[in-house]
């Protein structure tokens, strides 16, 4: 092993741990994983080549973990997974038409308001409020895998975010179970990306495994204390990647600027 292999695994394999622990329970993960790669000194798609076969395998245990402890809406998770696929091709399409730009000043918006749902909500306080008639709520899943299953592949930073937001403002969906069935629709659309990514030889494999391992070790840990906690983990953490993701879009705005 070289010195410099190990001066990257003590960069990249810290925070791909907290950001397993913050993804599993709020989502947002990228948003710490992805500088952490960049930081490392791996070119972009690479990066992203990389995180998507991490993430892909820590998400895949925070679903464990919350569907062992009955946390996820089956019926839900399903049609969203149903919507979330071809969300991702959608992404990615979309990524050729519409300017990022756009999408930042869309989201500079957007995240404010998100924000103010979070403390409002009575959902996001965990009161139940009662789900709609099974159909409706497939409908509501399918088309909220669809939409950010798109995001997830235009831009992709606080997917989960936005999806337990709508589980719960929508879909009426309690807000544990809600994370729970998030995570199965990030499953999907990440596995999805890591599919194009693997075949299109951009995965670094000797810092994507050990970095597949801290995760797993984050998603297991966050994911079994946002089971417990409920609550009290979950709203705090999602404003605080309401607020990260919001200065990574003033950032990338200012970027455009020069």
């Amino acid at each position: 092993m070289t010195y410099s292999y190990t001066i990257t695994l003590l960069i990249v394999c810290p925070m791909i741990f907290l950001a397993g622990f913050v993804d599993s329970i709020a989502g947002g993960g990228g948003l710490i994983s992805l500088p952490a790669y960049i930081l490392a000194g791996l070119p972009v798609h690479t990066a992203y080549g990389t995180n998507k076969f991490a993430s892909c395998f820590g998400t895949g245990v925070s679903v464990f973990n919350y569907s062992r402890k009955r946390r996820v809406h089956f019926p839900a998770a399903f049609a969203g997974v149903a919507g979330a696929l071809p969300g991702s091709w959608l992404g990615t399409e979309l990524a050729l038409y519409l300017p990022a730009k756009t999408l930042l000043i869309i989201m500079m918006i957007i995240l404010p308001l998100v924000a103010v749902f979070v403390l409002l909500n009575k959902g996001m306080k965990g009161e139940a409020l009662g789900e709609p008639p099974i159909k409706k709520l497939l409908v509501i899943s399918f088309f909220t895998g669809l939409v950010f299953g798109a995001y997830d592949g235009f831009f992709g930073p606080g997917t989960g975010m936005f999806i337990t937001l709508v589980l719960t403002g929508l879909a009426h969906m309690e807000l544990i179970k809600a994370a729970g069935t998030t995570r199965v629709l990030n499953f999907a659309s990440n596995l999805a990306s890591m599919i194009v990514w693997l075949t299109g030889g951009k995965i670094l494999f000797a810092l994507a495994v050990p970095a597949m391992i801290c995760s797993v070790a984050g998603n297991f840990i966050g994911s079994r204390l946002a089971i417990k906690n409920g609550k009290k983990i979950i709203r705090p953490i999602i404003l605080v990647v309401a607020g990260l993701l919001f200065i990574k879009v003033i950032s990338d705005l200012a970027g455009f600027a020069f």
